[in-house]
C-alpha cells in the first residue's frame, strides 16, 4: 500500500483500497464506490470533496422486522467516510476514527442505502466529515453522521 498520496484518485484506486484494504467482514457488505470527487467544480465556493457508495440490500443486514441494521449503516459511514478521505488526500493515507456520531433519522428496508460522504475540513493530523445515508429507494434520509479522523504517520 504506498504511503505518499497519489498525484491520481479516482474511482479505480477507491475501489481497489476497498478491496484490499478493509477487514473481511467490511467486504462481505458488498459495498460499491459510485463516485468520487476530489476536484472541485468551476464556481461552487462551498464545494467539499468526497465520495458515494452503496449498500446493497440483503437480508442478512435486517434485524427482526427486516429493517436494515443500525451496525451495517455505521459501518456503511465509517467506510464511506475512509474513501472521502482517501479522495480529499488523493491517495491513500493511514488513518483511523476518532469518534462517530449517528442520528438515525428513520428505517429502511428492502433497499439499497447511499453514503455520501463529505470532508468538511481536512488538516494535517485529523480529519472531520459529514455522512448523508440514503434509502435508494425513494431518496429519503435514513441518517446523518458527522466523524472525525486521526490522520497517522505513514
Amino acid at each position: 500500500m504506498p504511503s505518499q498520496p497519489e498525484a491520481e484518485f479516482g474511482i479505480a484506486e477507491a475501489r481497489r483500497i476497498l478491496g484490499e484494504v478493509f477487514a473481511p467482514w467490511v467486504q462481505d457488505l458488498n459495498l460499491a464506490v459510485e463516485r468520487i470527487e476530489h476536484l472541485p467544480p468551476p464556481d461552487v465556493p462551498d464545494w467539499q470533496p468526497g465520495a458515494l457508495l452503496r449498500m446493497p440490500f440483503s437480508e442478512r443486514l435486517c434485524r427482526n422486522g427486516g429493517v436494515v441494521c443500525g451496525q451495517a449503516l455505521m459501518a456503511l459511514a465509517d467506510t464511506a467516510m475512509v474513501i472521502a478521505n482517501l479522495a480529499a488526500n488523493r491517495g491513500y493515507r493511514p488513518m483511523t476514527t476518532v469518534d462517530q456520531t449517528t442520528h438515525f433519522m428513520r428505517a429502511v428496508s428492502s433497499s439499497d442505502v447511499l453514503a455520501d460522504a463529505r470532508v468538511v475540513r481536512l488538516g494535517r493530523t485529523m480529519s472531520f466529515g459529514r455522512v448523508t445515508l440514503l434509502s435508494a429507494t425513494d431518496n429519503k434520509q435514513v441518517a446523518m453522521v458527522s466523524s472525525a479522523f486521526a490522520m497517522l504517520p505513514g
